[in-house]
């Protein structure tokens, strides 16, 4: 009887090891997405995306705690779907892109929420300057796909101040925090 609790213990361990996995955002098959929106002088919202991104994650449903993610965007990327507007984003009073032609975000800490909810504390790096932010987030599933990999996703919302990241460009009070959605489906490498 004990080497039957011996061996299911030893088992039961192996395939939590076995769990833990680092994966490659899936960036060329269009299944990630790092989106914005920032308030239009209080009465709509204006839309974006950054379109060239990449990076990866270590997941681990049984160790969430030791999860993390890494990030990189290419400012230069930005598309709100307007060229003038686009030009202005990329311009010194806002993402600086010939200085700065790389945001990321690099994940330090994972707290366990209800559910498959968490939140994700990491480094934000935007336009030269470094702050921590927190991502809502939440894992949507994981299995295998109908290509003989396996994949997880996971979706997440933040906040933050424009002029944190010392971006000072006046436009107006209700257009001063900017809102990123993020989604990611990884491929387990």
């Amino acid at each position: 009887m004990k080497k039957l609790i011996l061996a299911a213990a030893l088992s039961a361990a192996s395939s939590m090891t076995a769990n833990a996995a680092d994966y490659k955002i899936d960036t060329d098959g269009a299944h990630a997405f790092v989106q914005f929106k920032i308030s239009h002088l209080g009465y709509s919202w204006l839309y974006g995306r950054f379109n060239t991104f990449d990076g990866q994650f270590s997941y681990d449903a049984a160790k969430l705690a030791e999860s993390e993610i890494n990030l990189v965007i290419d400012t230069a990327s930005v598309d709100s779907n307007h060229a003038e507007r686009d030009k202005h984003l990329r311009s010194g009073d806002f993402l600086n892109v010939s200085k700065h032609p790389k945001a990321t975000f690099n994940s330090t800490k994972v707290v366990a929420k209800e559910g498959d909810k968490f939140d994700l504390y990491g480094n934000l790096t935007l336009n030269g300057v470094t702050k921590e932010v927190v991502i809502n987030a939440e894992k949507l599933g994981e299995g295998s796909d109908p290509w003989g990999g396996y994949r997880a996703g996971f979706a997440g919302t933040t906040s933050f101040e424009l002029k944190d990241f010392g971006i000072n460009y006046d436009l107006g009070p209700a257009s001063s925090t900017v809102y990123l959605d993020l989604t990611v489906e990884g491929i387990r490498l």
